[in-house]
């Protein structure tokens, strides 16, 4: 028999348009576990239950994680009093453990059961996200409804990405997602709408209407980031709509700067002595090369990206050769009256960017050879070192709650 799912002490109250209990059975949905019951009596001894109280927001790695460790409870400190949030017993016990969950003056202790809390639990690096964050449990209340969707849309942004998307879009980003959730909106829109600016944006540039090319290029690549942050915030994720995002954020970037190329309406650039065709050649083939390296890296050497490698290529993700630095560049020098050195801009950034990154990837290959397995330096950072260093707390997000 498949798990059993119990929810007690229900909350009426919705964060990004879901109650607590809908939000959990949407995240066990997409990991394929867990059966929802209304009642227990149906069960035999053996089976397996996982008891939620759901008067609380669940960090979902910490559901996943509930969901696959029988014989636990989560207990946390709360007004310096001890209170059990959730516990995965056999069916004998489930009574017991939702006394246990329902009053907290019961001692949470049930024969063969471990009880956890956030601290011991071996949840942190958040790999799909590039961050370093321990989980959380936080109760949930209509008078802290915003201040818990800002920590849930917190949660749902990327540690280790560009400085557009890390500092520049996180406020407005918010916004829209609050509107798509109000009126609706599912992320694969959001995805559509970006692809028909792609598209729009490079006919644009093909034309040489370099400003509104920029205009409507920035815009998608804000949807970009709004896109995902609603998935991940509604549980609206799918397998269709992460290939439909990540193949469009593959192939337009030079596709755009060979359009661009084509609306300089020149074989030249001006004072500099390189045509146009070695500037885009450039471009593509230092694009595919670093795009080869970051592949080769998680396939065969480290497992994950390898901007999470060292915090050197974390700092060095903020401003590496992909589309919104490169879109930097471009508008730059749109803005100076040079759209010409703009494509030259982005060709030797490119071209820099790859030769660093293969430098990178034949020191951890080195690495990798003399000392064994690589790891993540986001995997396991010491509580100290939080305060202390500048790329944690800039790539990290310690728990504040």
């Amino acid at each position: 028999m498949p798990l059993c799912v119990y929810f007690v002490q229900k909350s009426p109250v919705k964060i990004w348009g879901l109650t607590s209990s809908q939000r959990i059975e949407r995240v066990l949905k997409a990991a394929g576990v867990g059966m929802i019951i209304d009642d227990l009596s149906a069960l035999h001894d053996n089976d397996s239950v996982l008891i939620l109280r759901t008067d609380y927001l669940f960090d979902d790695r910490l559901v996943n994680y509930l969901a696959v460790t029988p014989g636990i409870v989560l207990q946390l400190t709360q007004n310096r009093t001890g209170v059990t949030v959730a516990a995965h017993v056999s069916a004998e016990l489930a009574q017991q453990a939702i006394q246990v969950i329902e009053n907290p003056m019961m001692a949470a202790s049930l024969p063969g059961v471990q009880p956890l809390t956030l601290e011991t639990l071996p949840i942190s690096l958040h790999q799909s996200l590039k961050k370093s964050e321990p989980p959380f449990v936080l109760p949930i209340s209509l008078e802290y409804q915003r201040k818990l969707e800002q920590r849930l849309f917190r949660w749902s942004y990327k540690g280790v990405t560009d400085l557009v998307t890390k500092w520049v879009w996180p406020i407005p980003a918010q916004w829209m997602v609050g509107q798509c959730v109000r009126y609706g909106i599912r992320p694969n829109l959001v995805t559509l709408t970006g692809l028909l600016l792609v598209i729009l944006s490079g006919i644009l540039f093909a034309m040489g209407h370099f400003g509104w090319g920029l205009l409507t290029g920035w815009l998608m690549t804000f949807l970009d980031t709004v896109d995902g942050k609603l998935a991940r915030v509604t549980v609206t994720s799918s397998r269709f709509g992460h290939y439909f995002d990540h193949l469009t954020d593959l192939f337009h970037p030079p596709i755009w700067y060979i359009l661009w190329g084509i609306g300089l309406k020149t074989s030249h650039l001006n004072g500099f002595g390189i045509s146009v065709h070695t500037a885009l050649w450039l471009i593509v083939t230092g694009y595919i090369a670093g795009r080869l390296t970051e592949g080769a890296f998680k396939w065969r050497l480290g497992k994950f990206g390898i901007f999470c490698w060292r915090p050197v290529d974390s700092y060095f993700r903020l401003i590496t050769a992909r589309r919104n630095p490169n879109m930097m560049l471009l508008t730059g020098c749109f803005i100076m009256g040079r759209p010409d050195l703009g494509l030259v801009a982005v060709a030797f950034w490119t071209v820099a960017t790859s030769v660093f990154l293969l430098t990178r990837l034949a020191w951890a290959s080195y690495e990798k050879s003399s000392r064994g397995q690589l790891a993540s330096w986001l995997a396991n950072i010491p509580p100290s070192l939080y305060d202390q260093s500048l790329a944690v707390r800039l790539f990290t997000q310690p728990s504040s709650d």
